[in-house]
């Protein structure tokens, strides 16, 4: 199977779209720019959100929903919301089809033009704080912590499974405050849940960091973001937080009653990841045998692999084997299929990135052992039978941590620091990743440095420390590093 897989190091490009059909991710769609998402790809998904749904609900937030669809006025109330999404608004026109009265099949009925046309969503702040207005009166009402989990469509021209589709899925949270510091302190609560949550679930370090002004999301203050690095160089934004101010209140009119009975406008956040961050797991760990996946968002943890055959003794080793790590909370499949051959599902399962494979064989019985193989080293070890429970369920724990200390050691060694253009240029160009580098802070230079070398401005960094330097490119005075990188 794994020469299917087309090496990184020959097209990168390529390697991806490989893992996500070879690994049963996701398929292309009768639909222009979407993707049909497998059962294995919505599995991993579903394991992403229902962790990030329990560390929203601990921090306070609840679920609802909202309309799929937006009148399009509501899109013209907050100027720079519109024009940041305007271009990729998908539009409703019309409401009704009718049968073609030249012919078969159907047309769009002309008499059924809706008398102000509908968006489909690409983002929900404007209906959902239309919809604030009304619940929110007194300073009872606050703060308002919701979100929600839904599709968005925004009508990209280029796409790639899960990292940029037409529709896809996601959580966004909208919340509301009586002040400005419970607002930015909200934003920057989500902010550490997105990086804890990409560290210790997805095992891929992320630099935690604010926008500058130009990459700010539409109608915000302020953007907080998390950045991860890809295996190929490039930079993926992995999540980010929105400080919005009084932007969207104002826009939809949402004031409350303060404790000295004055009306105020409230304070906004929000927050949002997708369906791109299993892109991210993907170009974070995987190799060119397959797809790699941390234990913690693995569908499957732990396979166990009856050797040659099911027979009824290794079955009932295998369902002992499977009582016990279920006990701890580890999912595990038998594979009883007699149809394949023992080495075809051990591609098979590599191929899917499933973390620990179990063998099991008669001639492990006899010894009282079986074999333990682990996918991130591709190495394999005999275990006693008495032990085998207890020492997976620690090796999904060291095959957690290893994933994660491996695609850290491999950020931080393609992090660079420059301090003129010409370096500048040749660490994006011929070595990629992360350039740290001094910026006069200025959007005129911020776009100048992308026009020249289509590297973006990813984030300044939170842990950013002072210091006195020259702009890369214009050597006009900097006070701290920011870093660049070409992203997707």
């Amino acid at each position: 199977m794994a020469k299917e897989i087309t090496a990184r190091s020959e097209d990168y490009s390529k390697w991806y779209l490989d893992i996500v059909r070879k690994a049963q991710l996701a398929d292309t769609s009768a639909v222009r720019g979407c993707m049909v998402i497998r059962p294995t790809g919505y599995a991993i998904w579903e394991k992403m959100r229902d962790q990030l749904d329990k560390m929203f609900k601990e921090t306070g937030h609840v679920n609802a929903y909202f309309p799929l669809f937006i009148p399009k006025s509501f899109l013209s109330k907050e100027a720079d919301h519109v024009e940041g999404f305007a271009k990729e608004c998908a539009v409703v026109t019309h409401h009704r089809l009718m049968n073609n009265p030249n012919g078969s099949g159907v047309v769009v009925d002309p008499s059924a033009k809706l008398e102000e046309e509908l968006i489909v969503r690409p983002t929900s702040e404007t209906i959902i704080w239309n919809t604030y207005k009304d619940w929110i009166n007194s300073y009872r009402d606050l703060p308002l912590l919701i979100n929600q989990w839904a599709n968005v469509v925004r009508w990209e021209m280029r796409t790639r499974p899960f990292l940029r589709t037409a529709e896809f899925l996601w959580q966004e949270g909208h919340t509301a405050h009586a002040t400005q510091q419970e607002a930015i302190a909200e934003s920057k609560l989500i902010h550490e849940v997105y990086a804890r949550f990409a560290e210790d679930f997805m095992a891929m370090p992320v630099v935690k960091g604010a926008k500058s002004a130009n990459e700010r999301f539409a109608g915000a203050v302020e953007t907080y973001t998390i950045e991860a690095l890809m295996q190929d160089g490039k930079a993926l934004q992995a999540g980010t937080s929105h400080f919005l101010g009084q932007n969207f209140a104002k826009a939809f009119d949402v004031k409350y009653s303060n404790s000295d009975n004055k009306e105020e406008y409230v304070w906004a956040t929000s927050w949002g990841v997708s369906t791109r961050l299993v892109g991210g797991l993907i170009m974070t760990h995987s190799d060119d045998e397959g797809l790699v996946l941390p234990p913690k968002l693995a569908p499957i943890q732990v396979v166990i692999v009856p050797i040659p055959k099911p027979s009824p003794e290794i079955l009932e080793v295998a369902n002992r084997i499977k009582t016990d790590l279920n006990a701890k909370g580890i999912s595990v499949k038998i594979d009883q299929d007699e149809k394949k051959r023992p080495g075809f599902k051990f591609a098979e399962y590599e191929m899917k990135g499933v973390p620990v494979r179990i063998g099991i064989g008669k001639r492990d019985l006899e010894k009282n052992q079986v074999e333990v193989a682990r996918r991130d080293t591709k190495t394999k070890e005999s275990q006693p039978l008495e032990s085998v429970a207890s020492h997976v369920a620690s090796l999904l724990d060291e095959i957690q941590l290893n994933l994660f200390e491996r695609a850290k050691a491999f950020r931080d060694e393609m992090t660079t620091e420059a301090n003129d253009f010409k370096t500048f240029e040749e660490l994006i160009n011929d070595k990629g990743g992360f350039v740290s580098a001094h910026w006069d802070g200025t959007i005129e230079t911020e776009l100048k440095i992308k026009e020249l070398t289509k590297a973006t401005l990813r984030c300044i960094p939170d842990d950013a420390i002072e210091e006195n330097g020259k702009d890369v490119l214009t050597g006009a005075p900097s006070s701290k590093r920011v870093l660049f990188a070409k992203a997707y």
